[in-house]
This record gives C-alpha cells, sequence and structure tokens, in this order.
C-alpha cells in the first residue's frame, strides 16, 4: 500500500507527520504543496508541540509486508 506523507514543523520545531492511504498518481507536487498551505491557514491539526507553522516535505512511501509462517 502507498501512503503520501505530510511533513510539517510545530511551534516546538518539532516534526509532525500526517499519512493519506492512497493517493491519487501521479503525485503533483503543487497541488501537495497547495493543500499543505491550506492545513497551515486554517490551522485544522493540533499537536502536544502547538499550532503547525510550516512545511518541511512531502513524500510517496510504499510499503511491502510479507508474513512469514511459524511453527506453533
Amino acid at each position: 500500500m502507498k501512503q503520501l506523507e505530510l511533513k510539517f514543523e510545530n511551534q516546538d520545531g518539532k516534526t509532525v507527520t500526517y499519512s493519506l492511504d492512497n493517493p491519487i498518481e501521479p503525485v503533483d507536487p503543487t497541488v501537495v504543496s497547495a493543500a499543505m498551505d491550506v492545513i497551515l491557514a486554517q490551522n485544522v491539526f493540533e499537536t502536544s508541540g502547538g499550532d503547525l507553522v510550516a512545511k518541511k516535505s512531502a513524500r510517496l512511501v510504499e510499503r511491502n509486508v510479507e508474513e512469514v509462517e511459524i511453527i506453533l
């Protein structure tokens, strides 16, 4: 499954990551940046370190998991 990770900086200077499952591909950097601007402007999320204050980065992440059968 792929996820789009949006990384922000909060008032404490810590990185806060929000993950969105199954993003539309190909990911449009302009749209992602604009969406992050809206999140910042509308102060949508609360964090333990205060409000989000800046965009840091965004990335598309794919994780593959393969179960290993164990003997019980």
